[in-house]
């Protein structure tokens, strides 16, 4: 028994540091490996949700261009355009097929609106658009009351800008404005989409540019139209960057930079210059 003892000599220290260090190793490219994994995950992460924001933005605003001017009367401006960097678009059109005209004269600004047709289709609440169409002039404004057996509309209150004629016509209208917000949240910039009547809402998170051009019915292609009738395609650039910044250029103290991808489309106008 004590020769079996004596000869059992177990590990030297050279051993044992040898596979320390063989551990480390080991571990250190096991570490390493999800690192580089955890890195490329968090990339694709980003690009996935560029691409979704851009893309979502894209189909909604080339379909919200495609419907501008649809059922719309003659004098009423289907697009209105602001080359303000990032731009600016508000696209107008009818939907719901609601509409009527005065059936008398409004006596005064405040008045109540006498119809000359069914009106059942509005609601109180609702923000529709009266327009003559001889000065080419109207204006939005909220339904208080709604009587569908007298033929008759309030505004209690806001009193209109003006008295409007025998025959102007009164109907539901869509107004929508697409704009980008750098300001609440600079490291965050946002599309924002305002529906007249409505709260602005976010409609996508890290868009922070937006690029608008018009190609007019001669060949010309502009930043800013003179005149919606002549627009026959609208051109849009829209950018969008990761949530967060590189983190390769905060570890050297560099200033914050994204992911960026920009995507670009044309919409052809179905209801304008027709």
């Amino acid at each position: 028994m004590n020769k079996i003892i004596k000869n059992d000599k177990g590990f030297s220290l050279i051993e044992v540091v040898i596979s320390l260090i063989i551990t480390g190793v080991v571990t250190a490219s096991i570490l390493n490996v999800y690192i580089t994994s955890h890195e490329n995950y968090m990339i694709q992460d980003d690009i996935t949700d560029i691409q979704q924001n851009a893309r979502a933005s894209i189909d909604e605003l080339s379909r919200q261009i495609r419907l501008a001017g649809f059922d719309l009367p003659l004098g009423l401006n289907a697009i209105e355009a602001y080359d303000t960097n990032p731009d600016t678009i508000v696209l107008t059109y009818q939907n719901s097929g609601c509409d009527t005209y005065l059936s008398a004269p409004m006596p005064n600004a405040s008045a109540e609106l006498k119809c000359g047709t069914d009106i059942s289709c509005f609601f109180d609440g609702q923000w529709i658009f009266i327009y003559d169409a001889d000065s080419a002039k109207g204006e939005w404004f909220e339904i208080t009351n709604v009587q569908a057996a007298a033929f008759h509309i309030q505004h209690n209150t806001m009193t209109l800008t003006r008295q409007y004629d025998v025959n102007a016509l009164v109907f539901a209208m869509t107004e929508v404005k697409f704009y980008i917000d750098n300001t609440t949240e600079p490291a965050h910039p946002k599309l924002m989409i305002d529906v007249m009547g409505q709260t602005p809402q976010i409609y996508a998170d890290n868009v922070y540019d937006l690029q608008f051009q018009y190609k007019l019915k001669n060949g010309m292609t502009v930043d800013e139209p003179p005149i919606a009738e002549n627009i026959r395609e609208v051109l849009i650039d829209l950018s969008a960057r990761s949530n967060s910044p590189l983190i390769d250029d905060n570890a050297n103290g560099d200033q914050d930079t994204y992911r960026e991808r920009t995507y670009s489309t044309s919409v052809f106008l179905r209801n304008v210059g027709i």
